[in-house]
């Protein structure tokens, strides 16, 4: 049983055979939740250097240049943090007074450009410890908030430097009138903002939600950040072969019984058992995977069930775990309502990186 599955509350899997997500109920602590607010391994190496720009598409090489200096921008003395605040009963932070105009970047561009990679490289070219910078999605900052209310929140992140969102979309009024004033509170104590997303600032919940009701709090949200477009396309799909047809359950459960630490699920059974774990527990789920390997694949039929879909396929993709599945194609899990409805950058984002993944698992079979 490797440490980090003890860690996450896992039962121990007899190792003679696949192991399975549906047996899985992990247990996250909420220190590990704010631990975890790094860059995901497949960007722990990346940096503005290894960023390549695509030469026909000039707001990418913009966006590194601007970006760099945001980052050289964050430099000076440390922050307190904001629990060390209230320790020794400092209040509100002394960090400078915050400057006139936007205080983040907000990078605009659609899937596949390099956003989060050049995301990652802002959160480790910002000159400062680890501790005082926190990198996590959308979900994963609301998450945060439901395991620690709202003002321990305020407390443990404004004695940070920078805080780095990708994939900020927002789903629902509560959560717009949420992030709105936790960021309003952030930036009050001197905290720098970087997100990323599909959807500029002033348009965040559009289609999703009367967003006409809540323009005041999307428009404090926009006020924040100053946009910066990014164009290109699919950086995963382009020079690169199609995704591979899908497999035989044949051939998917042997390579499953082949390949150590691999998972091996039916995927209906896999969706009714994402109803019974929160995602901000979905990253524990798939700890010490090396592959999944799913037989059945279908489309999805409800929206509930395909937003934690969304969820999986997310941390799956920051973990780069292989995707194994016979049945459907991944293109065709979301239903045309779906693809074109208010979720649908969530979707298409699924879509491709799954399609990733299935790229990434070819050679398990081949193996």
């Amino acid at each position: 049983m490797s440490s980090s599955t003890a860690a996450s509350g896992i039962d121990p899997i007899p190792e003679a055979g696949p192991l399975s997500l549906c047996v899985r109920e992990p247990r996250v602590p909420a220190d590990r939740l704010v631990a975890e607010m790094v860059p995901p391994p497949r960007f722990d190496s990346v940096r503005f250097e290894t960023y390549i720009p695509d030469p026909n598409q000039p707001s990418q090489t913009e966006a590194v240049r601007v970006l760099a200096g945001f980052a050289a921008g964050l430099g000076g003395a440390h922050a307190v943090s904001g629990a060390k605040r209230a320790l020794f009963g400092f209040g509100r932070s002394r960090a400078p007074r915050t400057p006139a105009g936007p205080r983040g970047v907000y990078l605009d561009g659609g899937y596949g450009v390099g956003k989060t990679h050049l995301l990652a490289s802002l959160w480790h070219a910002t000159p400062a410890e680890p501790s005082l910078k926190a990198f996590g999605t959308f979900v994963e900052l609301t998450n945060l908030v439901g395991a620690l209310g709202f003002q321990q929140t305020v407390q443990t992140l404004s004695g940070h430097r920078l805080l780095c969102i990708d994939e900020f979309e927002l789903d629902d009024p509560g959560d717009t009138v949420l992030v709105s004033t936790l960021l309003g509170k952030l930036v009050d104590a001197g905290v720098a903002l970087a997100a990323t997303s599909n959807t500029l600032p002033g348009k965040l919940g559009e289609g999703r939600f009367a967003a006409a009701d809540f323009l005041r709090e999307i428009q404090g949200l926009s006020a924040h950040f100053r946009p910066l477009r990014i164009d290109g396309e699919d950086y995963r799909h382009r020079g690169l072969p199609e995704a591979p047809a899908p497999f035989t359950d044949e051939q998917v459960t042997k390579a499953a019984y082949a390949t150590a630490g691999a998972s091996l699920d039916d995927f209906p059974h896999l969706l009714d058992h994402l109803a019974r774990v929160h995602p901000s527990r979905y990253g524990a789920l798939t700890d010490g995977l090396r592959a999944v390997c799913l037989t059945d694949v279908q489309p999805v039929k409800d929206q509930s069930t395909a937003l934690r879909l969304v969820v999986l396929a997310d941390r799956l993709y920051d973990r780069e775990v292989p995707v194994l599945a016979s049945g459907m194609p991944f293109d065709t899990l979301f239903s045309e309502e779906m693809l074109n409805g208010g979720y649908r950058k969530k979707y298409f984002r699924a879509i491709s990186r799954l399609t990733a993944l299935a790229r990434d698992a070819k050679g398990l079979v081949e193996a």
